[in-house]
C-alpha cells in the first residue's frame, strides 16, 4: 500500500447491461462503447463475468460426456479472452485497455478468462494508462460451477492503487486524481472470511463486488461487506433477458437459471447498487431495466467509519488471530531455469 491515501469526490459507473452472450468481439465493442459513454467517471465496473457471459446453463447440463455441456464449454472456451501479463499486443482485451486509456478511467471487468483449456471466472482491475493493475481469480467456484471454472490463487487476492496523473497524450482527459484504492471479490467469495480479512488488511477504499444475480442475501453480504470494511461497495449485476440469448441455448439457459424463469422477459434483473461505509445504500439496488449507473462518492467517508472499527487495525487482535495469505500465481508446472 502507498504512502498516499486518496480522498475526497469520485465518480463511479455500473454497467447493468446485457452482454452478447458467447460472443467476444461483440462484447468487448460493447464494453467499449460503455467505457466511452461514462468518460467523466473515474471507475467503471462490471459485473461477473460479463466477458462474455454467465453459463448458468451448467446447472442444467451437470451429467458425464453431455454432448451439450461440451459443446456449449467449447464455444465458451474459445470466445473467453487470454489476458496477457505484458503489453496489449498478446491480450485479448487490447480493446478495453485502450478504451481505459483514452478516456483516463479505471475498469473492473468480470470476464470467463482462458488459461489453455481451462477458465477461471476473474477480475481484470485496468489503469486508465491501459495497464493491467491487478487480476484477481475466484478462490472456489461453488456448486456446479466447478464443472466450467478452475480454482483460483492468492496472487490478485489484493487492492491496488489506481495512477493519476494526465495520461494518454494531449486531447485526452486529464486525471488529477486516482480513483482510489480498488479491490475486489466475485460473489460467494463475500463469505469466505478470510478473503474478506485479506482485502480490508490491504486498505480498500472501493470494493467491487461482482455478481451473476442479486437476491436478497447478496444485497445482505454487500452492506455487512462494507460495514465491516469501513469502505463503499460497488455492486455489479447484469442485465439479462431472453431476447439475449441465443434461441439454440434458450431451454438450457432458463433451466440453469432456475425453476421461476419465465419464458419470455428477464432472467437476470440487475441489482446493482453502491453501498456506504456505515452500511446503508448510497445508490439502492437497480433492477428491472439496462441502465448505466453513475453516482458519486466521498472517499473521506472511509476515513471518518474508522473511527470506531478497523478490523484489520485497532479492532484486531494479531496476538491472537493472524492470517497468512500466499499471494504467489499457482501452476503445475515450473520451468527451472524459466523460458526465455
Amino acid at each position: 500500500m502507498s504512502g498516499a491515501i486518496a480522498g475526497g469526490r469520485r465518480t463511479v459507473a455500473i454497467v447493468q447491461r446485457p452482454p452478447a452472450l458467447l460472443d467476444m468481439a461483440t462484447t468487448l465493442e460493447r464494453a467499449v462503447a460503455a467505457i466511452e459513454e461514462a468518460a467523466e467517471a473515474d471507475l467503471v465496473v462490471f459485473p461477473e463475468t460479463w466477458v462474455t457471459g454467465y453459463p448458468a446453463w451448467v446447472f442444467g447440463m451437470a451429467g458425464w460426456r453431455d454432448p451439450e455441456a461440451r459443446r456449449w464449454y467449447g464455444r465458451l472456451l474459445r470466445e473467453s479472452p487470454v489476458v496477457g501479463a505484458g503489453d496489449e499486443a498478446d491480450d485479448d482485451l487490447a480493446p478495453v485497455r485502450a478504451a481505459a486509456r483514452r478516456t483516463a478511467t479505471t475498469v473492473v471487468l468480470g470476464i470467463n478468462e482462458r488459461v489453455g483449456g481451462s477458465l477461471h471466472n476473474s477480475l481484470a482491475t485496468i489503469g486508465p494508462d491501459g495497464r493491467l493493475l491487478n487480476l484477481h481469480r475466484k478462490l472456489v467456484p461453488p456448486h456446479t460451477e466447478r464443472i466450467v471454472w478452475g480454482r483460483g490463487d492468492g496472487a490478485g487476492l489484493r487492492a491496488v492503487d489506481t495512477p493519476a496523473g494526465r495520461v494518454g497524450g494531449a486531447g485526452l482527459r486529464a486525471v488529477d486524481t486516482p480513483a482510489g484504492r480498488v479491490g475486489g471479490l466475485v460473489c460467494w467469495e463475500h463469505w469466505m472470511p478470510l478473503a474478506r480479512q485479506a482485502l480490508h488488511a490491504d486498505g480498500e477504499q472501493i470494493h467491487v463486488a461482482a455478481w451473476p444475480d442479486v437476491p436478497e442475501l447478496h444485497e445482505l453480504a454487500a452492506r455487512t461487506y462494507a460495514k465491516e470494511g469501513g469502505c463503499f461497495v460497488v455492486s455489479a449485476a447484469p442485465f439479462l433477458t431472453t431476447d439475449d440469448v441465443p434461441s439454440e441455448l434458450l431451454d438450457a439457459y432458463r433451466a440453469g437459471v432456475g425453476p421461476d424463469a419465465p419464458a419470455e422477459g428477464a432472467l437476470f434483473d440487475g441489482g446493482s447498487s453502491i453501498a456506504a461505509p456505515d452500511g446503508s445504500w448510497l445508490v439502492p439496488p437497480v433492477r428491472g431495466r439496462a441502465e448505466l449507473i453513475v453516482a458519486e462518492i466521498d472517499l473521506d467517508a472511509v476515513d471518518e467509519a474508522h473511527t470506531d472499527l478497523d478490523v484489520a487495525g485497532h479492532y484486531s487482535r494479531p496476538d491472537v488471530l493472524t492470517l497468512r495469505i500466499d499471494t504467489s500465481r499457482r501452476s503445475g508446472v515450473e520451468r527451472v531455469p524459466p523460458a526465455p
